[in-house]
């Protein structure tokens, strides 16, 4: 085992030789060839007669015990070098180092026991050579009467004498450490430094320091007797090769000879007009005289680095504030960049001193900064639902083109270039109120022929007054635009006389409107609460056109279920209306239906047979087209809704109490049809109103919720006049109270035990599911039923767990049996009939009296007869066979056996009791099996009620359409 002594360093004190740098001047024999030329000490004679090559050699020295001189011994570069010798290991640590530095001389083939550092092009040498006597390594002569300096500096010049032939002779010249020496005694060392060796009585001087050498700064050096210019290559020398001795050492005039001025670097910028408004610029040094250099350093000898930069940071700067860009010595520029890169930048860099030389053919650009004049005009077209908008605007005195103006706000531009030069910027708050403008009045790459504006666009016609210096409308135009201005305003219309019943004052209101629209050949959204008479409007419409002379039919389209009521009710109000149901699909094919429309005034059919036999009824003129519970045509996607909109019909209304139940595309599906070109652009509209209030997708993020407050009071505005909305707080003299409650039910600890092991397993598999919501909707939604499922009945979900039983139903049959007791009737809801299956076998087993309604009750009228003739108490309904179409005012309690995913649909449900003819005071229990999923989803559909009131009603909040997040939060823990 080692002894701890081991971690302490050697001693060297008496036991290391030192070691010191021999130098010495050798002279290779000029006789013989240069491989073969020996090599000897040169003497103070031989430097004296500079005769033969001089070289100066190194190697290393050992102090002599016997003399103390230094001396060759056995310190060869092999021994010295290798670690753990006789000699200090730092001392051969710096002589290994050496040689590697000097691997220049070992490959010149001329090393031997010695190292020529004339061979030796590293800049390392210097700094190695200086750290020698911290080492205790001297730098000494082998000779005797020689002295080695190493100075610390070094002045290099060249002098220049004309000759008495007149040729010029230049020669180097040198101080080291204030010592002059002559050419004939300077030397190289590679490309860093020299030395020089002078006789000094019978003895010599050698000088060695560092200094860079140009190429041209070394050629010269070796040049001992100078360099020799002739009379006739003196202008070429003084042009060529003068400024490069000059930029990198001082250059002496002697005798009668004039220096030239060395030339100072001027900055040109050559600016090159190509075709399509493009312009490529590239800076560069002018030295006159001595041509044109990169901007970028290149190390010419002619160049003057610190001018260059004295005069770059000026001009730098001028660039930037010009054209606020980071500077580039080369590119490229188009459009209205290249404009104003012209028109301001190149005069300001041209006051800067930058010499400017064009090529191509320049073009003169200009700023328009002058305020923006407006002028709106519409013309009228052929096709009556729109107007060409004409939009002139003058910056100037100058007419800007619309096309130009109109793509450039459309792709959000903050400037524009005209083909004349002229450019300006957008950045106007008129223009910026005009892209606003232009982006609502439609696509770019919807407008084949230029702007529309559609006659059903009234309030963004306003705005476009609001904005314009100047508005010339059509005159029908301005017709209608008058008659819309302020709906509020609209004027009454006599009752018609074929009309047999009284309008309730909000009826009456809502008829004065309809006639309003059908007189300025104008459709609209009645959306009127459930309840309302919205049909008993509509009868009054059409009683009104045909007493007005109006020939043709209007045509009705509505749920199988309820085309039995329009006929029945135009029987009850409007009996001189002919009415023609066309049920099934229609026999004998399009030729029928125009023989049936053309002895009718109303022909009533379904979505059903409308879809079926789309080109039989797109064959007739129709008067009007009105959807019945419009909801059914809400995605545009769909068959049914391509094919209403195909029918030739002058005005369409859409008739119903949920325009919007999801989402606010459900709004534009239903305007599409009945206000085309209110809303030309679906994409737009997604952008403009549907991404900012129900998702908060805008660009505007920094103004947060006032953007979208914004964005909903404009989209109000917009479809203020062409859709009407009351709802029973309108009319609440003409309705009983309605009043909502609460059930929460809790869960049996069976149930409860059962469900909470569900939950667990769908949530851990949903969860993982949802970054892909679309490709996993099925699957996910199935989860989520199965759970809604559960919530209500064990038994629904496996059969087996019947006998858990079902709090619900508990619950349910002691209201019911307390409200049968009491006279009362009740309507009971659900959208699983499943479930009603159950409320069935518990209402059957206490003997409690029901009617039932879903999707496989065949002979419904007779059913809902039953009901209203009083025969049973309860009724059971499913939410798809009577969320609409029904009157059931004779019930004043309603449940809702289980929370829907649509507010509007439960709203819908209630209306089926609490109705105009209701004269009790009606109760809705909703009932909600709390800490399950129907929590969550009572929450989500508060949301998007919230959503419905903020664009129909007057709320101002907002939410969002069922997202991925939404269904995160179902699956919250409790």
């Amino acid at each position: 085992m080692n002894d701890w002594r081991s971690l302490l360093p050697t001693p060297e004190g008496g036991r290391r030789a030192p070691l010191a740098l021999g130098v010495e001047l050798r002279l290779r024999d000029p006789r013989g060839s240069w491989s073969a030329r020996p090599q000897r000490a040169a003497t103070p004679r031989d430097i004296a007669k500079r005769e033969g090559e001089v070289l100066l050699g190194v190697r290393p020295l050992v102090r002599s015990d016997a003399t103390g001189a230094w001396i060759q011994g056995g310190a060869s570069w092999d021994l010295v070098r290798r670690p753990g010798t006789q000699f200090a290991a730092a001392a051969s640590r710096w002589f290994a180092d050496l040689l590697n530095i000097s691997r220049d001389s070992l490959l010149s083939g001329a090393s031997g026991d010695w190292l020529i550092l004339d061979h030796v092009e590293s800049a390392l040498l210097w700094p190695h050579l200086r750290a020698a006597a911290a080492l205790g390594i001297p730098l000494v002569s082998t000779q005797k009467q020689v002295r080695v300096t190493l100075v610390d500096s070094v002045e290099l010049s060249a002098e220049i004498r004309r000759e008495d032939s007149g040729a010029l002779r230049m020669q180097a010249a040198a101080v080291l450490d204030g010592t002059t020496v002559t050419a004939e005694d300077i030397h190289p060392i590679g490309g860093t430094g020299v030395y020089t060796a002078a006789v000094v009585g019978r003895g010599m001087d050698v000088l060695l320091g560092e200094s860079p050498l140009d190429p041209a700064v070394r050629a010269l050096l070796t040049a001992r007797s100078g360099v020799e210019i002739d009379a006739g290559e003196e202008r070429a020398f003084l042009r060529d090769a003068y400024p490069l001795l000059a930029r990198r050492i001082a250059v002496r005039a002697h005798g009668a000879v004039r220096l030239p001025e060395l030339p100072r670097p001027t900055p040109v910028i050559t600016v090159a007009f190509q075709s399509g408004d493009v312009v490529r610029w590239t800076f560069e040094w002018d030295y006159a005289g001595f041509g044109r250099h990169p901007f970028s350093w290149t190390g010419d000898a002619v160049r003057d680095v610190h001018a260059e930069d004295d005069a770059r940071g000026g001009l730098v700067d001028v660039w930037t504030r010009a054209t606020e860009r980071e500077f580039a010595p080369q590119g490229s520029l188009h459009d209205v960049a290249a404009a104003e890169f012209v028109s301001a930048a190149v005069p300001a860099l041209e006051a800067e001193g930058v010499e400017v030389v064009v090529t191509g053919r320049r073009k003169a650009y200009h700023e328009l900064s002058g305020e923006p004049e407006v002028t709106i005009s519409t013309v009228e077209t052929t096709d009556a639902d729109w107007f060409d908008l004409g939009v002139l605007v003058r910056i100037d005195g100058r007419s800007i083109p619309f096309e130009p103006l109109f793509t450039a706000l459309s792709r959000g531009r903050k400037k524009l270039l005209l083909a004349d030069g002229g450019y300006f910027s957008l950045a106007h708050p008129a223009l910026g109120r005009l892209r606003d403008l232009i982006d609502e009045a439609g696509g770019l790459d919807e407008w084949e022929t230029g702007p529309r504006i559609s006659r059903y666009q009234v309030d963004l016609w306003e705005e476009f007054e609001d904005l314009a210096d100047e508005a010339l409308p059509a005159v029908t135009w301005r017709a209608t635009v008058e008659g819309l201005r302020d709906s509020s305003g609209v004027p009454p219309t006599p009752v018609p006389l074929g009309l047999k019943a009284a309008l309730r004052p909000y009826q009456k209101s809502g008829f004065d409107w309809l006639a309003f629209l059908w007189r300025h050949r104008l459709g609209g959204i009645l959306a009127d609460d459930m309840g309302l008479g919205k049909t008993l409007q509509l009868l009054a419409l059409m009683q009104h056109a045909r007493e007005q002379g109006e020939t043709r039919p209007f045509l009705v389209v509505a749920p199988t279920s309820v085309t039995g009521t329009w006929r029945a009710e135009a029987a009850r109000h409007a009996p001189d209306l002919r009415v023609v149901v066309a049920g099934s699909t229609i026999a004998g094919g399009a030729g029928s239906l125009v023989t049936a429309a053309a002895g009718a005034d109303v022909v009533v059919t379904s979505y059903a047979v409308a879809r079926l036999d789309e080109d039989a009824f797109a064959r007739v003129s129709w008067a009007a087209l009105v959807l019945d519970e419009a909801q059914f045509v809400k995605n545009p996607a769909t068959r049914v809704h391509r094919a209403v909109a195909s029918f030739d019909a002058e005005v369409t209304i859409a008739v119903t109490g949920t325009p919007m139940e999801n989402s606010l595309s459900e709004l534009w599906a239903l305007l599409s049809l009945t206000a085309p070109g209110l809303f030309a652009s679906a994409r737009a509209f997604r952008e403009h109103y549907l991404q900012p209030i129900e998702q908060g997708k805008v660009a505007e993020n920094a103004e947060g919720g006032d953007y979208r407050r914004r964005r909903l009071a404009q989209l109000r505005r917009r479809i203020r006049p062409l859709v009407l909305r009351r709802t029973k707080d309108h009319v609440a003299a003409d309705l009983p109270p309605k009043q909502e409650q609460l059930l929460e039910i809790e869960l049996s600890s069976a149930h409860r035990s059962l469900y909470d092991v569900v939950l667990q397993r769908e949530r851990q598999k949903v969860l993982g599911l949802l970054e892909d919501l679309d490709r996993n909707r099925f699957i996910v939604f199935r989860s989520l039923t199965l759970l809604r499922m559960l919530s209500l009945a064990p038994a629904l979900i496996d059969e087996g767990d019947a006998t858990i039983g079902s709090r619900k139903l508990d619950v349910l049959l002691e209201r019911v049996e307390e409200l049968q007791a009491e006279g009362h009737r009740a309507l009971v809801f659900s959208q699983f009939t499943s479930f009603l299956d159950l409320a069935q076998e518990r209402l059957a087993a206490a003997g409690i009296p029901f009617a039932r309604l879903d999707g496989s009750t065949r002979r419904r009228q007779e059913v809902v007869d039953g009901f209203t003739a009083g025969e049973q108490p309860v009724f059971l309904i499913s939410l798809k066979a009577g969320g609409f179409g029904l009157t059931l005012t004779e019930a004043d309690y309603v449940f809702l056996l289980d929370p829907w995913w649509n507010p509007a649909a439960e709203a819908q449900a209630i209306d089926r009791t609490h109705r105009i003819g209701q004269t009790e005071q009606v109760f809705v229990y909703r009932m909600v099996a709390t800490g399950t999923i129907e929590e969550k989803v009572l929450d989500l559909q508060r949301r998007k009620a919230r959503l419905f009131s903020a664009v129909m009603d007057d709320d101002d909040l907002f939410a969002q359409s069922l997202t991925a997040d939404d269904i995160r939060g179902l699956f919250d823990a409790r």
